[in-house]
């Protein structure tokens, strides 16, 4: 996979570098090249490229026989699955936000897992909640279909009274050493057990609930508690519920993925609300009590004498309760005045004299809108 190029070149670091800057160089480069971010053709090679030179030199004794025979060292004594199976990359890239690793590993080896204890795989599902909901917090039953450790061998995948039996031919440990000799000496090779396939046990009496696998698919129902706060976009991260992982290897976690259903008045901005609520022209000029929709009641609101339209009101404390927080955000209330359309004569004449008394008819007559 490599060529050939030198491991502390293709990351940029000295060949006196620690592990920290190793790591360091590592994460900024697999960032940029990583395949579910960078679409360039040469990208793919490049993460792979990259991914080869961390695995080696993040480990000591790769990092030694590699300073002392190059490249030789390392081709000579591992194989590409040995090399990469001791790095836990999942934990380099989870915080990245791309999917689990075990994805990139078929770029590596076309499907094939490096050998240990895999960990499960997350899962992932949606809840949808009212506003109302979001905002008092609620527990929510979710149905997940999803692989979990057989109970009737507990996950070792022999039939119940009898256990794995150790390997006969990698006598236990999962690998089996060759050796050969070329032009620097003597040097071994470590494969993955073809008895075993790594795992350093074989069964000889499978157990029927799981054929020998020691898992089983399985429909759970799960509670989840929804905080308040919630927005459409955040997510909840319940540890351990999600499919089980290889022997001894621990399972994966259940993404709870939040969508907030739209509300048919309020709208929402992070923690704040807002509405609009139409008032007469009588109630914006003589001012008014009024009654504002709010979440799960209604409050009073005050409009005081001469309000103009478009007046936004803020009530405190009537918006959203912060997530993992304290407080709460506030609610803005903006006032549209509804001009009537339809007038009976007596409703005209009443505004003609009110237009009269203020003077607005005698002044509309002599200098006209613009020019007042």
């Amino acid at each position: 996979m490599s060529n050939r190029r030198d491991y502390y070149d293709i990351l940029g670091v000295s060949r006196t570098a620690n592990k920290d800057e190793i790591k360091a160089a590592y994460r900024k480069l697999a960032f940029q090249y990583h395949p579910d971010r960078n679409k360039s053709p040469d990208a793919e090679e490049k993460f792979k490229e990259i991914s080869e030179a961390y695995a080696v030199l993040s480990d000591d004794e790769k990092r030694r026989l590699y300073d002392q025979f190059g490249h030789a060292g390392i081709s000579g004594r591992y194989t590409q699955e040995d090399i990469f199976g001791g790095v836990d990359f999942d934990s380099l890239f989870r915080d990245f936000g791309f999917g689990p690793f075990g994805s990139i590993f078929d770029i590596f080896f076309g499907g094939r897992r490096p050998r240990g204890p895999v960990r499960g795989r997350d899962l992932e599902t949606e809840v949808t909640v009212t506003l109302e909901e979001a905002a008092t917090g609620i527990e929510r039953e979710v149905t997940i279909p999803r692989i979990e450790m057989c109970d009737t061998c507990h996950g070792t995948g022999a039939r119940p009274g009898t256990s794995p039996k150790t390997c006969p031919k990698c006598q236990g440990s999962g690998r089996v050493q060759y050796g050969r000799s070329s032009g620097f000496g003597r040097f071994f090779q470590i494969v993955t057990c073809d008895r075993c396939g790594g795992r350093g046990t074989i069964i000889e009496s499978p157990c029927q609930e799981c054929r020998g696998t020691g898992q089983v698919r399985r429909t759970r129902k799960i509670r989840v508690r929804i905080p308040p706060g919630v927005d459409t976009g955040s997510y909840l991260r319940l540890a351990g519920e999600g499919e089980a992982g290889g022997r001894s290897a621990p399972p994966g976690d259940l993404m709870i993925a939040i969508r907030v259903r739209p509300h048919s008045i309020l709208r929402r901005d992070e923690n704040d609300l807002y509405c609009e609520v139409p008032i007469s022209v009588i109630q914006a000029t003589l001012g008014a009590d009024i009654e504002v929709p709010t979440l799960g009641s209604k409050a009073l609101l005050k409009i005081p004498p001469g309000t103009q339209p478009d007046t936004i009101f803020r009530l405190k404390g009537k918006g959203m309760p912060v997530l993992n927080g304290y407080g709460r955000g506030d609610q803005l209330v903006k006032v549209v005045v509804r001009i009537p359309t339809r007038l009976s004569p007596r409703q005209r004449q009443l505004l003609g004299e009110l237009a009269k008394e203020m003077g607005e008819e005698a002044e509309r007559e002599s200098k006209g809108f613009f020019r007042r």
